[in-house]
């Protein structure tokens, strides 16, 4: 499998071409700040930085305001 690495801008670029005209900025940027955050995960993913599940369940408690 060939894997291509596109710039940011790249990134940004196809997104702006898949989203409906109709989106607001607001949408928009959202729509951004998922894409980034998405690719910042699967960075850490490949450079190891990953938490346990035994971890994840054992800080959710505390993520959870009521």
């Amino acid at each position: 499998m060939n894997t291509v690495i596109l710039s940011s801008k790249e990134i940004i670029k196809d997104l702006l071409l898949r989203l409906p005209d109709e989106m607001s900025l607001q949408q928009i940027a959202q729509e951004i700040e998922f894409v980034a955050a998405v690719h910042q995960g699967m960075a850490e993913l490949d450079r190891g930085e990953s938490v346990s599940i035994e971890q994840i369940q054992k800080e959710l408690p505390s993520w959870i305001t009521r």
